[in-house]
């Protein structure tokens, strides 16, 4: 992990003095706020967009610009800390950020989307997928560029019963993010209410736990093992989980959700095998879309290395997605991209479609990847986008406040 996250710093501290000279902005140059964690353990998941969010800047000003205007960016460090967060979102905004791009998730973005939800730009979080990342949980003007964590619940559970015939399940939680909760709460939905299938049991930990044989008594408890295991978690704690689960003997199918995709922390769990995990793209060579690897390709050349997870392409997306509104309001101007995003209706960009709209401007169903790791090597095992939108009071997890107990 500590290797990971000084890789993804290297990067990120090198935009950052990219950024301090793009702040030299004038009338032919539109900028974008980056005000999201380059360092902390949220840096894993925020870089990498960043970087590719980088990416899709040049690439649109190789095309000449922006209605005419160079984008040049800016940066500030959110630390992983919600009060930092808060003051990284103000200080792009005073060097002159049109738009504010903010941390992979929505406890910890949250804080600088309001501070430019307060100064009436738009604010899009690089990879967040709670429900309350967009106008639940912000307002009006803020946005994800990724899927909801239900739909990543949802499609493992779809998936997993149709293609391997897994019939039982067990839902383990980390309590300690929104996140987590959105994963459980669109499993539970798939897999008992519209596959009529079984959840042998429920358990609950937090991230921080440094054990949890508890769970895992409970587990194996039960008269039989489960088809698969449920475990709604991120780094590290949820790769401790797996490695503990593994080391008790359950050989069931793990799942997890996108949080638990790429490959930077499966040394910790060394030759994990069984474990599904739902991504919008392949980092692997083996994505079904030439674009994806022409953008891997890219990726390597400017920063090194490839990326590292599905939370790479996000970034992409959201300059995709916000310049694609400006162009088509002809302005900058918040109230007409925002009417502008919300029109779209399965748009399409690099790794996919989205659709907003006044009520939700996130994604409640989207096709993913299930990618499968087997002796510690991920590989793509298919494709599934689950059969329906995910209901609004799913997202809100109000059928499903049991599970978090």
């Amino acid at each position: 992990m500590n290797k990971v996250i000084a890789s993804v710093l290297s990067g990120a501290l090198a935009l950052g003095v990219t950024g301090w000279h793009a702040a030299q902005a004038d009338d032919h140059e539109v900028v974008v706020g980056f005000a999201a964690s380059y360092s902390g353990w949220m840096a894993a998941y925020s870089g990498p967009p960043t970087n590719a969010a980088i990416i899709a800047i040049e690439d649109i000003n190789a095309r000449g610009g922006l209605l005419g205007k160079t984008i040049t960016w800016v940066q500030a460090d959110a630390k992983t800390d919600r009060v930092e967060g808060a003051k990284a979102g103000q200080q792009v905004l005073n060097e002159g950020a049109q738009m504010l791009a903010v941390d992979c998730d929505y406890d910890f973005g949250a804080p600088a989307a309001l501070a430019a939800k307060n100064a009436n730009k738009i604010a899009i979080f690089l990879c967040a997928e709670s429900v309350l990342a967009g106008i639940q949980g912000v307002g009006t003007n803020a946005f994800s560029a990724s899927v909801l964590a239900a739909v990543q619940g949802a499609s493992l559970a779809e998936w997993g019963a149709k293609e391997r015939g897994w019939k039982t399940a067990y839902i383990l939680l980390d309590t300690t993010i929104e996140y987590n909760k959105g994963i459980c709460y669109g499993f539970d939905w798939m897999w008992r209410e519209k596959l009529g299938l079984e959840v042998l049991g429920h358990d609950v930990y937090l991230n921080g736990d440094a054990s949890i044989a508890a769970q895992i008594t409970r587990i194996k408890n039960l008269p039989e093992p489960p088809d698969a295991i449920m475990s709604c978690s991120y780094i590290p704690g949820g790769a401790s989980a797996l490695r503990q689960i593994r080391a008790a003997g359950i050989e069931s199918a793990l799942l997890g959700g996108s949080s638990m995709s790429g490959t930077y922390w499966l040394d910790s769990v060394p030759g994990l095998s069984g474990h599904f995990v739902p991504e919008q793209a392949s980092i692997y060579g083996d994505d079904p879309r030439p674009a994806v690897e022409e953008f891997n390709a890219k990726y390597e050349e400017k920063f090194g290395e490839r990326p590292n997870s599905q939370y790479t392409y996000p970034g992409y997306l959201l300059i995709e997605m916000w310049a694609r509104a400006v162009e088509r309001a002809g302005t900058f101007e918040t109230e007409a991209v925002v009417a502008e995003m919300e029109k779209f209706r399965d748009e399409p960009f690099l790794i996919g479609t989205r659709t907003f709209t006044s009520e939700l401007h996130h994604q409640n169903y989207a096709p993913y990847l299930i990618v499968e790791t087997t002796d510690g090597t991920p590989a793509v095992a298919g494709e599934h986008t689950i059969s329906e939108p995910v209901p609004m009071d799913v997202l809100f997890g109000k059928r499903y406040e049991y599970i978090a107990r």
